[in-house]
């Protein structure tokens, strides 16, 4: 589940780019949000947490999650923009395996104990220097200069923050409603915001249905079955272990950039690939090792696996750890 959500996100940079210039900005910033989000939310009514979605309206916290995901989007569509699809995927794999499981250590005190393995830590930076190899080496990254170098830094902020923050409130609400949320008033929060955005809200009128059916694409993938996937992922291994995943992003956007884009790496690029899965594969193997625990919390998980998607009253739902194996 972890990797085909790492392949739907790389996807999303071919999707903005096949859409320029048909589709303003602020379409690409508010389209996607609405899509997704109102395919999520539709998700967790069928759960059963309609009503989660709706207490979330009156949390502040709620709103501080929106703020994350909407800095998010705007920051990779910007950067994709500023900067290319395959750096800001380099931007993305940053949040995604690097920034997010720091994160999860501090602030959700998950996987500390991975900190002292070498095979974790080593596995980690093997990975991320592979998949950054593959970047940089593979000949269609370019300097950032401009905007690209303000931008640039809030991308892997904004991705480990929002996941970070979703999986620590997600340890006793359902992720369907929490995402699902953020993400449809993310979308509601852009097009009021239009204005602001190059195009405008006359932007949000689309140009033809070939963008129409390329926004729904990009909507129902990147913003949506991504997301499932992804927390349905944390949800049965603990957040650290689905993010190793990621730095499969820019391997896949690089595969997508040879095909769609006849774009064909150089061969530094290609072996980047190998070291990045083989990095990726020990950071595995250490992040399996379980954490020391005393004889009288034998029984009790690490913590910080989701509170499980599943039908039914929230109220009534386990607030302990469930880990599938």
């Amino acid at each position: 589940m972890a990797i085909a959500a790492a392949f739907l996100w790389a996807t999303y940079f071919f999707f903005v780019l096949g859409m320029t210039p048909g589709a303003a900005p602020s379409a690409l910033m508010a389209y996607p949000f609405l899509i997704g989000g109102s395919c999520y939310v539709a998700y967790a009514a069928a759960l059963g947490h309609g009503r989660v979605v709706l207490q979330l309206f009156r949390e502040p916290m709620a709103w501080g999650r929106v703020g994350l995901i909407v800095a998010m989007q705007l920051s990779v569509l910007g950067a994709t923009y500023t900067a290319g699809a395959v750096n800001t995927s380099l931007l993305s794999l940053l949040g995604d395996a690097a920034m997010t499981p720091l994160l999860a250590m501090i602030v959700l005190r998950e996987g500390r104990h991975r900190a002292r393995s070498p095979l974790f830590l080593g596995g980690l930076a093997t990975a991320t220097a592979g998949a950054a190899l593959t970047i940089l080496a593979g000949g269609n990254a370019g300097p950032f200069h401009g905007w690209a170098l303000v931008i640039a830094p809030f991308v892997p902020l904004a991705v480990g923050g929002f996941y970070v923050l979703s999986a620590r409130e997600g340890q006793k609400r359902p992720t369907s409603a929490l995402v699902g949320q953020a993400v449809l008033t993310g979308g509601i929060v852009s097009a009021v915001c239009a204005g602001l955005l190059p195009g405008g809200w006359a932007g949000l009128v689309l140009a033809s249905p070939r963008i129409v059916v390329l926004m729904i694409g990009l909507g129902t993938t990147s913003f949506f079955v991504a997301n499932v996937l992804y927390f349905t992922a944390i949800a049965r291994s603990g957040i650290i272990l689905p993010t190793l995943f990621q730095v499969l992003i820019p391997i896949f956007t690089l595969g997508l950039a040879a095909v769609l884009l006849h774009q064909v790496p150089a061969f530094l690029g290609l072996l980047g690939i190998p070291i990045a899965v083989g990095g990726g594969i020990l950071a595995y193997r250490g992040a399996l090792v379980p954490a020391p625990v005393p004889p009288s919390e034998a029984l009790l998980s690490e913590g910080g696996a989701l509170a499980p998607d599943l039908p039914g009253d929230p109220e009534e739902a386990p607030l302990t750890d469930v880990r599938i194996p």
